[in-house]
């Protein structure tokens, strides 16, 4: 079965979505389909190999094709269908030599160019357009993270029998860290004598994923706790440094994926702060870190938000109302300070992530195309 996945966006790349879809080609490959990800040519601030960049085996071919790169980062409305309508073009092109039997995307506008797909969505826009409706039905399945998306497409008058749910997922096999806790706290530069509450993943670029709540919370700690923050822009670096200092707050920057793990595992409790207001936060998320922190064996403390909901529960980890910094705090040290509860929910969290890995859901995936 040869499956050709394509998607409109620069690899490597600093952004989760790079990570989802490079761990879903290799997920892919290893169910045994032949799969060749058509991406843009783009230039990026990140030089490295992209199969080395995202720790994935090389078992798929990884193809970039001629795109527009004069306005990197720009807002433009015109400018993004411009840009949108070259990869589409050469997309046809290159596809138009080639045989296949799945061609999967994560950008909509392929129902434009194209009729027989798979296409996955991990968000609605705020304004549905009757062209979104129309390439909705083009659709052979529609993929999508949250039941929310799945009932709001129905309400837009899709089939529901073709949409399947998939939340995101997690490489269990990255987890699989030899090294005591000790061993990597001094590998990381991090304290020994500190409990740490760990953040990972994106800072104020999108407001909903709530680090300024729990950059408040830290006036509820004592100086024994460590807040560890680790990813953002060097410009959001550099505010927390300048708002918040350097004795409670620890700031390692951005670090390569396969790193990741070795931070969560010495976290004492990882933190979701997500912030309610927005629909990607409320229904629509189903954030990478949310399984890592599962996969990593470490307590949860995450926000009380429907699409949160539909992974953890009151079982694997600890739920706090959203937008309180308070409330955040209070439920951090409820974690910390009853450890045998705690250690109960963090394995239910690992247990409950089995479900949860690339392979299951590129398995489920492709039985569903069947």
């Amino acid at each position: 079965m040869k499956l050709i996945y394509v998607a409109n966006v620069r690899i490597p790349d600093e952004w989760a979505h790079g990570i989802q879809i490079m761990k879903m080609c290799e997920a892919f490959s290893k169910q045994g389909a032949e799969v060749e990800f058509l991406t843009a040519a783009r230039r990026g601030k990140i030089k490295d190999e992209p199969f080395d960049y995202y720790g994935v085996k090389k078992i798929f071919k990884l193809i970039q094709l001629p795109a527009l790169d004069f306005l990197p980062g720009s807002p433009s409305a015109w400018y993004f269908w411009w840009r949108t309508a070259v990869f589409l073009f050469f997309t046809k092109l290159f596809l138009s030599f080639k045989r296949y039997d799945i061609l999967y995307a994560r950008e909509q506008a392929i129902g434009l160019a194209f009729s027989n797909f798979v296409l996955e969505i991990h968000s609605l826009p705020e304004h549905i357009r009757p062209w979104h409706r129309k390439v909705w039905r083009k659709a052979a399945k529609l993929v999508v993270l949250t039941s929310f998306i799945k009932e709001q497409l129905i309400a837009e008058g899709i089939d529901g029998d073709k949409i399947m749910v998939a939340p995101d997922g997690v490489s269990l096999e990255d987890f699989d860290v030899k090294a005591t806790k000790e061993e990597l706290l001094q590998e990381l530069g991090l304290p020994l004598d500190k409990k740490i509450i760990m953040y990972a993943g994106s800072f104020y670029l999108h407001d909903w994923k709530g680090t300024d709540i729990l950059l408040e919370s830290i006036k509820y700690f004592s100086p024994d706790w460590l807040l560890v923050l680790v990813g953002g822009e060097e410009r959001e670096i550099e505010q927390i440094r300048k708002n918040y200092g350097s004795a409670n707050v620890f700031l390692p920057g951005r670090q390569p994926h396969q790193k990741i793990p070795r931070y969560l595992k010495v976290a004492d409790v990882l933190v979701l702060p997500n912030k309610k207001g927005e629909k990607i936060s409320e229904k629509y998320t189903s954030p990478l870190k949310l399984f890592e922190y599962m996969a990593a064996g470490v307590p949860i403390v995450a926000s009380d938000l429907p699409s949160i909901r539909e992974i953890l529960s009151d079982t694997n980890a600890v739920l706090v109302a959203p937008n309180e910094s308070l409330k955040l705090a209070e439920g951090i040290k409820k974690t910390l300070m009853d450890k045998e509860t705690a250690a109960q929910r963090a394995v239910q969290a690992w247990s409950d992530v089995q479900n949860y890995t690339w392979s299951v859901r590129a398995e489920k995936i492709i039985s569903a195309i069947k």
